[in-house]
C-alpha cells in the first residue's frame, strides 16, 4: 500500500490528476485500473476519480506501482526531447533577477532573449521555467516554481512565478479574470496621431514554417490594447501600454496594423529601419519591456516596477 497526505500544492486537485502527477511514470491505464477496482481510498473511503482533494485528505493506494521511488516533485518527463540539464549556478545568478519575493510568488526581470519556457530552438537548461526549478531546488521548496503568464523570447521585463500550487491557480484565475494590470514601454515607427488611445482589433493565429503570428481578422479573438504616449522623438514614439486582453504577440500586431510597428521586430515590422536602429543606435533586439505590474493579494495592493534595461535606454539617448 502506499499512503500520501495532500498539501496546498495540491489541494482542490482532482484525485485522477494527482495520481498522475505524483506518479509521472506510470502510464495512465494504470489509474484507470486502480479506479475502477476501488483500490484506492481517500480518508478511509472508497474515492472515485473525479473527487476533489483537500489540504490533509489521506490518500491510500492498495497497490504497488513500478515506480515506488516517485514522489509528487518528481519531474515529468520532458515533452520537447531528452530531459534538460539545468543551469550552472554561475548562468543562473546572471540571468534570474528577482525583484520581488514573498512566501506565496516571486517577480521576476526577464532579459531579453531568454525564452520563457523549454520548446524547438532553446538549449537546455536556459529558459527562465528551468531556472526557476534550479533555483526553487536550491532553496529546498516543495513546489516547482511555475510562471503565471508569459513573455515573448525577445521581450525583456516582469514575470510573476508561483511558489506553490494553490498560488499558481489563484494567479491564474486573476490574469483569466483581468485583475492583474500589465503595463509595458514600447518604441513604436513613426509619431501617433494621438497622444492616448485604445487599439480594438481581433485577432487570429496563423501557422508558417517561420514561426507562428497573429493576424487582423474580423473572425478573429477580441484584443484590446491600450496606449499613453510618454515621449516623441524624430520619425519614433515612447509609449506607455496597458495590456486589456493578453493575445499571443498583441502589442506587436496591433501597432503593426496601425502602421507603426515596434522597433526591433524581426517578424513585424519594418526590416530596413531595423538595420538602420542597428547601425545608428545598436539596437539589436525587440524594443518592448514589462515595466509594470499591479494586483491585490491578501488584502494588499501590489505594485512592481521595472526601468528599462540599459540596451533601451542607449538607444532613447541616441534617438535624442
Amino acid at each position: 500500500m502506499i499512503t500520501k497526505t495532500i498539501d496546498r500544492n495540491f489541494s482542490n486537485m482532482r484525485l485522477d490528476r494527482f495520481l498522475r502527477k505524483a506518479f509521472p511514470n506510470e502510464p495512465l491505464s494504470v489509474f484507470f485500473a486502480v479506479l475502477r477496482k476501488k483500490k484506492v481510498r481517500v480518508n478511509g473511503k472508497v474515492a472515485k476519480a473525479n473527487l476533489m482533494l483537500a489540504e490533509g485528505d489521506l490518500v491510500q493506494i492498495y497497490e504497488n506501482f513500478k515506480s515506488l521511488d516517485s514522489n509528487i516533485n518528481t519531474p515529468q518527463k520532458p515533452l520537447w526531447g531528452k530531459k534538460p540539464t539545468y543551469t550552472s549556478l554561475e548562468y543562473l545568478k546572471e540571468n534570474l533577477d528577482i525583484v520581488l519575493e514573498s512566501e506565496d510568488y516571486i517577480v521576476v526581470n526577464k532579459p531579453s532573449g531568454v525564452p520563457s519556457q523549454p520548446g524547438s530552438g532553446t538549449r537546455p537548461g536556459e529558459s527562465l521555467v528551468e531556472m526557476l526549478w534550479e533555483w526553487g531546488k536550491n532553496n529546498d521548496l516543495d513546489f516547482k516554481p511555475t510562471i503565471a503568464h508569459r513573455l515573448d523570447q525577445e521581450t525583456s521585463g516582469l514575470l510573476v512565478c508561483a511558489l506553490h500550487g494553490d498560488t499558481l491557480r489563484e494567479l491564474t484565475k486573476l490574469i483569466r479574470e483581468h485583475k492583474v494590470d500589465k503595463y509595458y514601454l514600447a518604441l513604436v515607427k513613426g509619431n501617433l496621431k494621438k497622444e492616448r488611445g485604445s487599439i480594438r482589433l481581433s485577432l487570429s493565429r496563423t501557422n508558417a514554417p517561420q514561426g507562428s503570428k497573429m493576424k487582423v481578422t474580423e473572425e478573429g479573438l477580441s484584443a484590446v490594447t491600450h496606449y499613453s504616449v510618454k515621449q516623441h522623438f524624430q520619425n519614433f514614439d515612447l509609449v506607455k501600454i496597458k495590456l486589456e486582453t493578453g493575445k499571443m504577440h498583441q502589442i506587436r500586431a496591433h501597432f503593426a496594423a496601425l502602421g507603426h510597428p515596434l522597433a526591433g521586430d524581426t517578424r513585424y515590422g519594418d526590416f530596413a529601419l531595423n538595420r538602420e536602429l542597428k547601425k545608428s543606435c545598436s539596437l539589436n533586439r525587440l524594443f518592448l519591456h514589462s515595466t509594470r505590474l499591479e494586483f491585490d493579494w491578501k488584502g494588499k495592493h501590489i505594485v512592481v516596477d521595472s526601468a528599462l534595461p540599459k540596451e533601451l535606454l542607449s538607444v532613447l539617448q541616441n534617438l535624442k
